[in-house]
């Protein structure tokens, strides 16, 4: 499983938008869609390592795509 530490929740989701996902709802976390795809992102800072690479992998990005759009 990639490991992308020492991510926030607000520097997620600013990466996420500049790949056209946008803010579907908020709560306890913050859902994001792209009409295709759906990211859970977790409103912890910083986020755990494994589980901000799972979400990157989700998206599509490996570990090097992510920390270059940061």
């Amino acid at each position: 499983m990639p490991r992308i530490p020492g991510v926030g929740q607000s520097d997620a989701v600013r990466v996420f938008q500049k790949l056209g996902y946008r803010i579907a709802r908020q709560s306890g976390h913050v859902i994001m869609s792209n009409g295709k795809i759906r990211l859970s992102i977790p409103r912890h800072s910083p986020i755990n390592a494994i589980t901000m690479g799972a979400i990157a992998r989700d998206a599509g990005l490996t570990p090097e795509q992510f920390l270059k759009l940061l």
